[in-house]
């Protein structure tokens, strides 16, 4: 039997593809298809894929010419399939000519022609148009999000608007964006999506504004303080037909996603304790992030990263939540929570003015994952086991500030009409927004 395995994103899946599908197919008696993943193609700079990797795979088998469909993840894992799969022929399409002559070593290669005059590239110009958004909050992290939406196809900062006409005006020079809005609602009227980048107590409001206005809208983390009012914002935002979409960007970095499938794949057994930290030593008190009339505090500032690992592994169904709070000056600077599940615990720490270790600690029944400070801004982590040669190490790549991966999944469900993503889903924001308003209610929080 002759093996032939070819590689693709087959995003779009077209008639060039099927055509080079059939070509591969003709060269032997078994034909494998890899199929690049999500955070790979992204790990690639490939931020415009429209379809999803499951959505890929399906398209692939209903051609009914794969005899087999892997997927892949990483570099290098090519010549880990052919030698693993006993593959006699790579074949791949001719606009890579020399590209892959390196695994002559390990088969024969092959370079098919493509069929001229379509890609899917093509397909994607001519499907869809840029989406206008508009920036709502000229602060810090929207300097971070005006550059990283360049990265990212179909995203278009189209305006912004800021309570003070100034920082818009400052904002929309040094970044290149063409119109600066006298109000929020006259900007939400314009565009197709908003980003909102302003303090928390006006997410609520510029949320359900926008979404009224059949708007898409995403929105900074934390979304909101209440869980009522996040319950009440999905509800809307599904009536109305919009994505709404928290940008929470460790959510959406390649390196916590494939972190998160492993140890859900039982890597390290059964997830008993998960344990997050993140703290920043604040030089001013007077400043938003600690007034407590602007919502400030550790807990309102930092409270969504940590809660992240804890609810994506331990899920929504916590049966208690504890926290322990040193107040100063009516706001939070060091909180610790414990929320208590059926079968397992997670726990946190938050400082502002405190400092403490910002690592992430995941402990399973069969060993553990680590990952070093800053664990949010994940780029490397290591799963660690009783018997130490089993121990493997992961390294990733971290792009910009990493904005721009949680822009690429706005667009991605805008065009795809999911009306979440499973980065971050509706309950699991809503979950968090539940343990933060125990804080505000001072409900089973004790003060140190």
């Amino acid at each position: 039997m002759i093996k032939v395995i070819t590689y693709g994103t087959y995003d779009l899946l077209h008639q060039g593809h099927l055509n080079l599908l059939k070509r591969a197919k003709a060269l032997g008696d078994w034909l494998i298809v890899g199929v690049t993943n999500d955070n790979f193609d992204r790990e690639r700079g490939k931020l415009n894929v429209c379809n999803n990797v499951l959505e890929r795979v399906e398209a692939v088998k209903a051609t009914g010419l794969a005899d087999q469909i892997v997927i892949e993840d990483y570099v290098g894992q090519k010549i880990d399939d052919i030698q693993k799969y006993d593959v006699d022929i790579f074949a791949i399409g001719s606009d890579w000519e020399g590209k892959f002559d390196y695994l002559n070593e390990y088969c024969k290669v092959v370079y098919l022609p493509r069929t001229e005059g379509i890609s899917s590239t093509m397909l994607r110009e001519n499907l869809q148009d840029d989406i206008r958004i508009g920036i709502i909050g000229c602060g810090r992290i929207a300097n971070r999000f005006a550059p990283e939406s360049t990265f990212v196809s179909y995203a278009q900062v189209a305006g912004v608007y800021d309570i003070n006409e100034e920082t818009a005006q400052s904002f929309s020079e040094a970044h290149g964006i063409s119109k600066v809005y006298k109000s929020p609602g006259e900007l939400i009227e314009d565009v197709q999506a908003v980003y909102i980048a302003t303090p928390h107590l006006s997410h609520y409001e510029l949320c359900k504004q926008a979404i009224l206005k059949k708007k898409h809208v995403l929105c900074e983390t934390p979304m909101v303080l209440n869980g009522n009012e996040a319950r009440e914002l999905f509800r809307l935002a599904e009536e109305n037909k919009v994505v709404l979409m928290e940008a929470n960007k460790t959510a959406h970095s390649p390196a916590f996603n494939h972190l998160i499938t492993m140890i859900k794949s039982g890597l390290i057994g059964d997830v008993v304790d998960v344990s997050a930290s993140e703290s920043k030593l604040w030089g001013e008190r007077f400043t938003r992030e600690l007034d407590p009339k602007q919502a400030g505090g550790s807990m309102y500032e930092l409270g969504s990263y940590p809660l992240l690992p804890i609810i994506k592994l331990m899920g929504t169904n916590f049966t208690h939540v504890a926290l322990y709070s040193k107040m100063e000056h009516g706001v939070d600077i060091y909180t610790r929570g414990i929320v208590q599940y059926p079968n397992g615990i997670g726990s946190f720490q938050l400082g502002l003015g405190v400092k403490t270790e910002g690592n992430l600690v995941i402990s399973g029944t069969k060993g553990y994952a680590y990952v070093p400070s800053p664990w949010w801004l994940t780029d490397y982590y290591e799963f660690r086991f009783e018997d130490q040669n089993q121990n493997k190490k992961f390294f990733y790549k971290w792009d910009g500030s990493g904005l721009r991966y949680e822009i690429q999944e706005f667009l991605s469900c805008i065009f795809n009409h999911r009306q979440g993503t499973a980065r971050l889903r509706s309950e699991e924001s809503i979950a968090m927004a539940d343990i933060m308003q125990q804080l505000g209610e001072r409900k089973n929080v004790m003060t140190i």
